[in-house]
């Protein structure tokens, strides 16, 4: 079970996350998790280049070892990223210690000050640690890619029925999601184009 719009009250309750960032400009921040890969990243970055539109990539660090050059195209192009842990770990099954270790292994390879969690799972004790030296991001609209019972016109939809000025969009390039993505990114570019919106990065050091 999940939100596809994470509740103006649930973002309150945990204010030092990121989920949406405040702006009255139209402006929307797209996300992808769980990259690099050659199935699917250099397709999005083409895409994102088609409509001069910038995003963010929350890399896990073992394909960044696998795939450096696709790594490398997404920062040459202007293209924010972020650490999204080295194997992919869920916080909730894993040790805090096991898990810092992880994101510094990433961090080696991901030079950024912002953090996904997988799944969007951290314990209170990892979320303190991390919380000092990254800014952790989440998200105001999730679309569903990554759901099985979810097909693509239906992602499209959540995003086009959801995002806001400054929302932060959640999609992943994976072999999974691969089929859904390239329905639904070329609609959401093209949609929001029209509507006067323009497409930014995560603001991050490196």
């Amino acid at each position: 079970m999940y939100l596809v719009k994470t509740p103006d009250i649930v973002q309150s309750l945990w204010p030092s996350f990121l989920w949406r960032v405040p702006t009255q400009e139209r402006i929307l921040y797209l996300t992808f998790d769980d990259g690099p890969i050659p199935e699917i990243t250099p397709w999005v970055l083409d895409m994102l280049k088609a409509f001069e539109a910038k995003a963010t990539f929350f890399c896990v660090g073992e394909n960044v070892l696998r795939y450096p050059d696709i790594y490398q195209r997404i920062l040459t192009e202007g293209h924010s990223t972020g650490n999204h842990t080295h194997n992919h770990l869920n916080g909730w099954k894993t040790s805090t210690l096991d898990y810092l270790r992880n994101v510094r292994r990433c961090a080696r390879l991901v030079r950024s000050n912002l953090f996904r969690p997988p799944y969007g799972r951290l314990s209170p004790c990892q979320h303190a640690s991390l919380e000092r030296f990254y800014t952790i991001v989440l998200w105001d609209v999730l679309s569903g890619d990554f759901d099985q019972n979810v097909d693509a016109q239906q992602c499209l939809s959540n995003i086009l029925e959801n995002a806001v000025e400054g929302s932060i969009i959640v999609l992943h390039d994976n072999i999974k999601t691969a089929d859904k993505i390239r329905f639904v990114l070329p609609e959401l570019l093209r949609y929001f184009t029209q509507q006067g919106y323009r497409f930014e990065g995560l603001p991050s050091s490196r």
